[in-house]
């Protein structure tokens, strides 16, 4: 784990303890950042593989919040830095204020997308725990209550032996590699009651995205995630005329405007936010809005997030009345409940969210620095292939 806190300026990290009697506002001291390891080394096709970014934001009442901010972990924990001089003595409750704040002044660095994003969702989900736990409620009721109790989560198996484990464990859906083939096993192998969807990393031309979605409708997909590249959107609305299988998108988008294009463009009947590059639980809960006004599922990316993100998904998807599934992995060998005490487990398929107050989440600090990122030199990257963007024949 590396480590590092800001407490504005030149000031002193102290306390601001000081509050003028009958005030209310609880005022920002400290912000910390930590980034921790969640791979193992080895072979990696990003630089330092997968770490989390984790955020402690303190205010002067003696509570701290912990957010998380994702898309580029090392490159985000900078931008937290070089922005926690101006969240430092601001009131900790303005979520809404202080999340504009951020933002304008990332405006004119450009469209940063994840950079900002990861920013930006690091201060926000901080801001929200700190909030539930000063009122000594859990987040979800503060965005309206749960329509649920249990959040339904789904996996990952491209094997007919995992397919089965899942289902075992009390999965009802998982997703697979991009093959009607495959899709077909699986289904022999788990029967017509489980959803599964094709999952494509937006690898393929529209001509070959058609061809799989036709040779996998009659397994019945739950979905096709990003058949085409993310980049062009007029792929993915050529491949959305010619198919019948619901399409899904999303998890690279870095603001609510973008997921707004998506959802508006109609190609997509499931959107996939990652909540760690669109800015928070304040984005998440706005682009679940958009999606329900628009009749769009929402099933929050959660492939590379940590255990903070994993929770702030579920409470806001607890309120969600589009919520689909949430991503979820089971065979994840990060360190989730070691450095984060109260990390979500699915029981039956679900993720159960408690009543204790704000995200029901910490960071154990000593756990976390026993996993500091490994250097950029200590891994093995694959080599570059290009015809990988842009598959034409699956």
């Amino acid at each position: 784990m590396r480590f590092a806190s800001i407490t504005g300026g030149m000031r002193p990290c102290v306390k601001m303890a000081n509050r003028a009697e009958g005030e209310r506002a609880m005022k920002i001291t400290e912000i910390r950042t930590f980034l921790v390891r969640a791979n193992e080394g080895g072979t990696t096709d990003r630089p330092r593989g997968r770490n989390w970014l984790f955020v402690a934001v303190h205010t002067d009442a003696g509570i701290v919040g912990y957010g998380e901010g994702g898309g580029w972990p090392e490159v985000v924990e900078a931008g937290v830095r070089e922005i926690a001089p101006l969240i430092v003595g601001e009131e900790a409750f303005a979520t809404e204020r202080l999340w504009l704040k951020v933002y304008e002044a990332l405006h004119s660095h450009g469209l940063t997308g994840a950079v900002r994003g990861g920013v930006l969702s690091a201060i926000d989900i901080a801001l929200w725990d700190i909030k539930g736990k000063a009122w000594g409620v859990p987040v979800y009721e503060l965005l309206g209550g749960k329509v649920r109790d249990g959040v339904r989560v789904y996996g990952h198996a491209s094997t007919p032996e995992l397919a089965q484990e899942l289902v075992t464990e009390g999965f009802t859906a998982f997703k697979c590699n991009p093959s009607a083939s495959l899709l077909g096993e699986l289904r022999a192998a788990v029967g017509e009651k489980i959803e599964i969807g094709l999952h494509a990393h937006g690898e393929f031309t529209p001509h070959a995205a058609v061809r799989i979605a036709h040779e996998a409708e009659r397994y019945n997909p739950a979905f096709f995630e990003e058949p085409t590249h993310p980049d062009d959107a007029d792929a993915l609305a050529i491949v959305a005329a010619k198919v019948t299988v619901p399409l899904a998108a999303g998890e690279r988008l870095a603001s609510k405007w973008a997921m707004y294009d998506l959802i508006r463009g109609g190609a997509v009947a499931l959107v996939q936010p990652e909540t760690t590059r669109l800015g928070g639980i304040t984005e998440l809960k706005k682009i679940a809005g958009i999606a329900e006004a628009a009749g769009v599922k929402v099933a929050p990316h959660a492939g590379s997030v940590g255990p903070i993100v994993q929770m702030a998904n579920a409470h806001v998807m607890a309120t969600a009345p589009n919520f689909l599934f949430l991503e979820y992995m089971p065979r994840d060998k990060g360190p989730r409940h070691e450095v984060c005490p109260g990390a979500a487990t699915a029981v039956d398929g679900h993720i159960m969210l408690s009543d204790a107050p704000g995200l029901g989440i910490e960071v154990n600090e000593e756990a976390a620095a026993r996993y500091e990122p490994f250097p950029v030199e200590s891994y093995d990257y694959k080599k570059f292939n290009p015809d990988a963007m842009r598959r034409w024949n699956p």
